[in-house]
């Protein structure tokens, strides 16, 4: 069926309209990879349904419910997907939000994309070994960084030093 100008011009206007709610994932998005894969059976397996909620369904939980919110000691917080060290306890600060919050992650240790869920932009954070989800940056935090990196604690272990 051979397609006029006006279906043409159609598809096109509604393709962007995609595109701008979040509907469709931008190009570099749709392309990222990650080192370290398992099947969805095997996330299943390996990860409690809260953990696979938040890490491998993009989830969120609740405020103040994580008991990672409220530790205090040195050690090194890591994916709860792949056991990647993630962020060290030096980087944390309060944030008054009721997740885990860090001003800087390890080196290489997270990506980012555009989320563009909520009728909003926001940049989310994953896991740059397994890309499980982890929360979002925000430009609010501390110095030195000004940045706040919003965790989900399900999404991550403590291990203390």
């Amino acid at each position: 069926m051979p397609i006029d100008r006006r279906r043409l011009l159609e598809l096109t206007g509604m393709s962007a309209l995609a595109a701008l709610i979040g509907c469709a994932p931008e190009a570099s998005e749709a392309a990222q990879t990650f080192p370290f894969k398992l099947t969805d059976a095997q996330w299943k397996a390996r990860l409690t349904p809260a953990q696979y909620n938040v890490l491998r369904q993009e989830g969120t939980e609740r405020p103040y419910s994580s008991p990672l919110n409220d530790e205090k000691r040195k050690g090194v917080f890591a994916c709860a997907g792949c056991n990647q060290p993630l962020f060290l306890s030096t980087t944390k600060f309060e944030s008054g939000t009721g997740w885990p919050s860090f001003y800087a992650p390890r080196p290489g240790a997270v990506a980012t994309r555009a989320d563009r869920s909520l009728m909003m932009t926001r940049t989310e954070v994953l896991c740059s070994r397994c890309g499980g989800h982890l929360g979002h940056v925000f430009d609010d935090g501390p110095p030195p960084t000004g940045k706040r990196y919003c965790m989900n604690g399900v999404a991550m272990t403590f291990r203390p030093a």
